[in-house]
């Protein structure tokens, strides 16, 4: 885990300008891995990629060898307005000359004109042609010399040019015009799809209004350092992680946890970065450095997620590298066969009908339009607070069969409460509270505080001594020269401590005991989330066949919680190693091509999260470890997302399979039509570039979730 994070903390996203291309940017990606640089990513749906800034000049000419006039520069650096409207001007401008110049030559074709091969027809209709097509023309030109064939370049000049050849010229304009508006609209599309997700991901602050000596200075949030005091005006983003020192304010959290209802910020409560400040002045105290602050983890997790491809997208890449070829010889042989065994068949007649096959043979509606859709579905999952590591993950949750949660801050609240001190031998209720105050100080554990914030009195940490965290069972740690103990019925166990009748008591339980004595215990309670009902509910809507609970809380107060909820089968008093043993036992349970997730947000969830198909974590109240662990986050604690979470990855995979049909289907109708003589160039033209703007278009819906 550690050695893949320092791998991806020594790479830098990189934008790729001008990439317009899915499959030259698969090629790019591909080359780059050949070329010794392995862990370079290209994500083509936000046209980024992540690269080792010391092969930077290298990649740039890998670059140049595949895709000219594809530029690497720094992430974030984009054209202002102006730019943009020349962009969009000049293949306008392009588009309507090639058609008035179109217009023009059909006026010297042979069909108006006696002479079938008229000069004035040629002038004119290739002008329009190379106007429109020299940038197709010539990549494919050098792209043949570099061993790059079956591209969409090479097979629309091919077919084009054969059209030219066979005196079809009003087509070949025709077809190439249309390719070049197809293109344009597919362009503005994917650009447009872009802008969406960056504007999802559009949460990283620009400054922070750091306090020195009385004064406010405006700095960059990298700069800034733990303990450093921040102020936060009304409208202004919270630029890092946090504890409020001054005033009291409303926090607009949407970005973080797709939750509308502002949040409540005052004294001594925790802020993060992202958040935006609705109310009044906040001061705050800095908690965590910018690259370790929630809103860096967000984005880092973004930008990731599309170098993690989810099995449709790698077999449609796959797919591709053959499907092209296979379609060019066969264009091939229906130009060749036909003339040689059929009587009266003519080869331009026959050789028409396999350029239409070229034209169709570029499988680009699947090729763009599925990691549009996937990184599509991923952002319309951040809008939710659902973060997701990548598409792999995305289409593993459109099979999911299982569903096992923690459940302390999963499905109850964490929020734990002293309910019952029952004390033995003349101990008192004070004494008793002290001791286990005493043993549970150092602990961030919610029961832990929760005992911490009752007692309210002073404890002398360095008097502490040989402080000891028994996972699975409790504390150890010696005061004043006595041993406290603090934990479940196990560690009395393990300690030889006898406890009496103690064994039995329901409810979340610490006993404790003093120099071998046990003195009492105190009886926890928990309250269970809101919506923890609505999700299971949800789940089980969805086809979830079974929800599981693995807690290492006591028997009878897991099954009272799991009763209330709806859960359909629980496993209590478990330790993390006992929870990884049940969760393969249940993997094992289901079938293969099945998946089981598990839902969990603290330290000891890390392993289970990790060990599950699809890892979830809560990221609100979650341990770090849990978060770095999980291949999806869920920013709002709410474990109801969970249903959320399936219903986008069904919807993303439900777009994505009507791209595939749509584009599949249209072309295999145009095959079959262009083969039989019944389709025309400029049919053809539309069964690709029209299909792949149609799926693009499609494509963008996963956006909205």
């Amino acid at each position: 885990m550690s050695e893949t994070k320092a791998l991806q903390s020594s790479l830098v996203k990189y934008t790729l300008a001008g990439l317009d291309c899915a499959s030259c940017a698969q090629k790019i990606e591909d080359s780059l891995r050949n070329k010794g640089m392995k862990d370079a990513a290209v994500n083509f749906a936000a046209g980024t990629i992540l690269l080792d800034p010391k092969k930077l000049n290298e990649a740039q000419n890998i670059i140049d060898g595949i895709e000219p006039g594809v530029i690497l520069t720094e992430d974030g650096a984009n054209q202002d307005t102006a730019g943009k409207d020349e962009s969009i001007k000049k293949p306008v401008l392009i588009m309507a000359i090639s058609l008035f110049l179109l217009t023009v030559g059909l006026i010297f074709n042979e069909r108006l004109y006696n002479t079938p091969y008229h000069v004035g027809e040629y002038i004119v209709l290739l002008s329009a042609y190379f106007l429109v097509g020299w940038n197709v023309v010539s990549t494919a030109v050098r792209n043949v010399f570099r061993g790059n064939l079956f591209d969409e370049n090479f097979l629309m000049t091919v077919a084009t040019v054969g059209a030219i050849a066979i005196h079809q010229l009003p087509e070949a304009v025709g077809v190439m015009l249309f390719y070049y508006v197809g293109e344009f609209f597919q362009d503005v599309a994917v650009n447009r799809s872009r802008r969406s997700i960056k504007a999802l991901m559009d949460i990283r602050p620009e400054y922070a209004n750091l306090k020195t000596n009385g004064d406010l200075e405006k700095v960059s949030p990298d700069t800034v350092n733990v303990g450093d005091i921040i102020v936060i005006k009304p409208g202004e983003k919270v630029p890092l992680d946090g504890t409020v020192e001054e005033g009291t304010s409303f926090l607009d959290t949407s970005a973080l946890t797709g939750e509308s209802v502002p949040r409540k910020a005052e004294l001594g409560e925790g802020v993060l970065a992202g958040m935006i400040n609705t109310g009044s002045l906040l001061t705050v105290r800095v908690t965590k450095v910018f690259e370790d602050s929630s809103v860096a983890k967000i984005l880092d997790l973004m930008e990731n997620a599309g170098s993690r491809k989810a099995p449709t997208e790698k077999f449609i890449t796959k797919f591709s590298q053959y499907y092209t070829p296979v379609v060019v010889f066969g264009a091939l042989a229906l130009a060749v066969i036909p003339p040689l065994v059929i009587t009266g068949a003519t080869f331009s007649e026959w050789l028409y009908r396999a350029l239409i096959l070229l034209v169709i043979s570029c499988p680009c509606a699947l090729v763009v339009s599925i990691p549009l859709g996937y990184f599509g579905g991923i952002g319309g999952s951040s809008k939710k607070g659902i973060l997701i590591k990548g598409a792999n993950f995305l289409e593993a949750m459109t099979k999911l069969d299982t569903v096992v949660f923690d459940k302390t801050g999963t499905l109850t609240k964490g929020v734990f409460q002293v309910a019952e001190i029952k004390t033995y031998d003349g101990c008192a209720d004070d004494e008793l509270l002290r001791y286990a105050a005493i043993a549970e100080v150092n602990s961030n554990h919610p029961i832990a505080k929760s005992i911490i914030e009752v007692y309210q009195g002073d404890i002398d940490r360095e008097r502490i001594r040989d402080y000891q965290e028994i996972s699975g069972h409790g504390i150890k740690a010696s005061y004043e020269g006595k041993e406290i103990i603090a934990g479940n019925d196990r560690l009395l166990h393990r300690e030889n401590i006898k406890h009496k009748d103690c064994c039995d008591v329901e409810g979340t339980v610490v006993y404790v005991a003093v120099a071998g004595k046990f003195l009492g215990y105190i009886t926890i309670a928990d309250e269970i989330k809101e919506d923890a009902v609505e999700a299971v509910a949800n789940l089980k809507k969805l086809g979830v066949r079974k929800t599981v609970m693995l807690t290492g809380d006591d028997q009878s107060v897991a099954e009272k919680v799991a009763s209330r909820i709806g859960i359909d089968a629980v496993y209590a008093n478990l330790l993390p190693e006992d929870k990884v043993s049940k969760l393969e036992e249940l993997m094992e349970g289901i079938n293969h091509k099945a998946k089981l997730a598990f839902v969990g947000d603290g330290i000891n969830d890390a392993p289970v999260i990790t060990r599950a198909d699809i890892g979830v974590a809560m990221g609100g109240l979650g341990s770090d470890a849990a978060i770095e662990a999980a291949d999806v986050v869920i920013m709002d604690d709410a474990p109801s997302k969970m249903a959320a979470v399936v219903s986008v990855a069904r919807n993303t995979k439900k777009i994505i399979t009507q791209n595939i049909v749509l584009a599949l289907g249209i072309k295999g109708v145009f095959v079959v039509l262009g083969s039989f003589g019944m389709a025309t160039m400029w049919e053809a033209v539309f069964a690709d570039v029209g299909v792949a703007l149609l799926a693009v278009l499609n494509a963008t819906r996963a956006l909205k979730g």
